[in-house]
């Protein structure tokens, strides 16, 4: 029976991957749902490691640069994202690191800012706009100084009729 659940148990595995890549956590987590025995479990686990299938070093990389770059949310939702998916600390921060040097969040910040002046043909926005862009960036995760500091550069240079970079 044993050799029936482990294969079982990595057929379910290989399918899961071959949708999006999984944390070893969430694999683990995933596997328990499922039935498998721990034993079972943990020998699945060594086996995607052996195979290279099961990394959380690039799962965080991968992850945390869609997040960034694709998603365009902030350092700390990103934090709880990695968290919730079982990825260490270490290799959390050096993985926001590594996706912050292809788009920072001041950039992440000004591009959203953009995309909403395009969506309401308007570059200035009045204080209630302001503080829907404030709600939906923290959402995201940015730190308020940094929005609060990006929100006022929009208001004085597009007042001025500068374009800001």
């Amino acid at each position: 029976m044993k050799t029936l659940d482990l294969a079982a148990a990595k057929q379910k595995a290989y399918r899961l991957l071959s949708l999006r890549p999984h944390s070893e956590k969430e694999l683990e987590k995933k596997l328990r749902e499922k039935g498998f025995p721990a034993v079972v479990i943990k020998e699945t686990l060594e086996k995607l490691h052996d195979l290279k299938y099961l990394n959380d070093a690039s799962f965080a990389a991968g992850w945390a640069r869609n997040l960034v770059v694709n998603k365009l949310w902030g350092n700390r939702k990103i934090i709880a994202s990695l968290r919730e998916k079982g990825i260490a600390a270490d290799l959390i921060d050096l993985s926001i690191e590594q996706a912050r040097e292809e788009l920072p969040e001041e950039k992440s910040i000004e591009i959203l800012i953009k995309k909403r002046a395009a969506k309401n043909k308007s570059s200035v926005f009045d204080v209630k706009e302001k503080q829907k862009i404030f709600q939906a960036m923290m959402g995201r995760g940015f730190p308020a100084g940094l929005i609060l500091n990006k929100l006022g550069k929009a208001s004085e240079e597009n007042s001025n009729g500068e374009d800001w970079e």
